[in-house]
């Protein structure tokens, strides 16, 4: 599948059908910098203990005008089994494909 929001959306939709999404889910918000914020929660999935490494990408810009001199800017972590990403107004699909390349990849099994 090529389209990576509407992976998301797939993936939000196989955690659904217990408690789940009652309790978590997904949020997309905006920011005043201008950009965007992206929360996935990972508690009561597959992915709730799985390592990862920050990734971050140029330097958050403070208001439009830097952006426009700077460019992209992303910065995806984990923070309490939640996948966080905070991004640049442009730069939304790129996060969400951080989140849905960490998550295809197949675990090693622990011997």
């Amino acid at each position: 599948m090529d389209d990576d929001l509407r992976w998301l959306t797939e993936w939000y939709l196989s955690q659904c059908g217990d408690d789940w999404e009652h309790s978590f889910g997904i949020k997309i918000e905006t920011l005043d910098n201008p950009g965007w914020t992206l929360r996935i929660e990972l508690t009561d999935t597959e992915l709730e203990d799985r390592p990862f490494e920050t990734v971050r990408h140029g330097e958050p810009a403070q208001d439009l005008e830097e952006w426009t001199r700077t460019g992209s800017w992303w910065i995806a972590r984990l923070e309490d089994k939640m996948f966080y990403a905070a991004c640049g107004p442009l730069d939304l699909p790129a996060v969400v494909s951080i989140f849905r390349v960490w998550a295809e990849v197949p675990q090693k099994a622990v011997h």
